[in-house]
């Protein structure tokens, strides 16, 4: 089968490889699309970050070369010998995570925190980036009749914005300021309006992005090189600074403007992952004396089916989120080289195997 893998920074290859074969707790999965997320593309850009080169993942056993993919969905074609709830034909979106189940935070649930934490694609030889892939039962999440494969490619960065409001405890009637209208800021910006926040804020530089997030039911989209963000906040929430912000960039300046852009006793949630180490632009004084609090997120945690659901009800509009479709053999050129070079005005591109 073809299958798009990852050698080194820089060096992705289309190469035909053996089809894989489920163990006895696997699943085999004929993907139909596959996301390209900002995680492939930095591992691209400036890997390895996630994948293991130099010895096996301690879960997975897999180090580079690796298909590469962890945003996908498909219909299952096989099950092992100990899979009982699910079936052939069976149409799925697989949980990327791989997780051990014995360390503290999985005995605690929270396995995305898991001390050995590896990703389909990454961790994993068996991305989505390829015509099938094996995945453990334990992943799956069931697509509704309702939601299409496209849609389903997108359950797991949804899921991301998920997880970032139940972080921040969003309370109904509360406002929001998203930083940055990626597909992560965006399912943020959709998910926040079905939680019933009354006043939504994005903040965008690019043209096209601040387009998407207009469309998509912002109540305002704030240009911060064209206006004072802070001023700007207060002027269309009434006085008052947010009660909640979201950053989903990943720049010291951005962690800045989220905490700059909550009221005193608000909360900033930062689901950008960042490729630099602070530099101290932070006025620590200003967290500790107005009370703030400032939470890590990471991913998701059994937030698939919730996402799922907003899909089905029409909440989240996943579709609109695909700028561009590809297959396979283009995923390199006009998909990886595409998004380094018109990164502004895209958010998500999807690739068929």
């Amino acid at each position: 089968m073809k299958a798009l893998r990852w050698y080194g920074k820089k060096d992705l290859r289309i190469e035909n490889i053996p089809e894989p074969k489920p163990g006895k707790d696997e699943v085999k999965i004929k993907v139909e699309w596959c996301g390209i997320c900002g995680s492939d593309l930095h591992e691209y850009e400036a890997g390895p970050i996630f994948i293991p080169t130099t010895s096996p993942h301690p879960i997975t056993g897999d180090q580079a070369p690796i298909t590469m993919g962890h945003e996908f969905a498909g219909t299952i074609v096989e099950v092992g010998e100990n899979v009982k709830d699910w079936k052939v034909g069976d149409r799925v979106s697989p949980d990327a995570c791989f997780s051990c189940g014995t360390c503290d935070s999985c005995r605690r649930g929270d396995y995305h925190l898991c001390e050995s934490l590896g990703f389909n694609g990454l961790a994993a030889d068996n991305g989505g980036f390829a015509e099938y892939s094996v995945v453990p039962a334990y992943q799956l999440y069931k697509l509704a009749e309702n939601v299409d494969f496209e849609e389903g490619a997108l359950v797991e960065p949804i899921s991301v914005g998920v997880h970032a409001l139940k972080k921040a405890r969003l309370m109904m009637g509360e406002s929001v300021v998203i930083i940055g209208a990626g597909t992560i800021g965006l399912a943020t910006l959709q998910a926040a309006k079905a939680a019933g926040a009354a006043n939504v804020m994005v903040v965008e530089l690019a043209a096209a992005r601040k387009d998407f997030a207009k469309k998509m039911g912002a109540d305002y989209v704030i240009d911060p090189s064209t206006t004072d963000l802070v001023s700007r906040i207060k002027e269309v929430n009434n006085g008052r600074l947010a009660d909640v912000a979201i950053e989903c960039v990943g720049l010291e300046a951005t962690l800045k403007s989220s905490l700059d852009s909550i009221r005193k006793g608000g909360r900033a949630v930062i689901a950008g992952i960042f490729s630099a180490s602070g530099k101290g632009i932070i006025d620590w004084n200003d967290l500790v004396i107005g009370e703030k609090e400032l939470i890590g997120t990471i991913g998701y945690n059994r937030d698939f089916a919730t996402s799922i659901n907003l899909i089905n009800s029409g909440k989240i509009n996943a579709k609109q989120y695909i700028t561009k479709r590809i297959k396979l053999e283009d995923a390199v050129e006009e998909g990886f080289e595409e998004l380094i070079k018109n990164k502004d005005k895209h958010i998500k591109i999807i690739v068929e195997p």
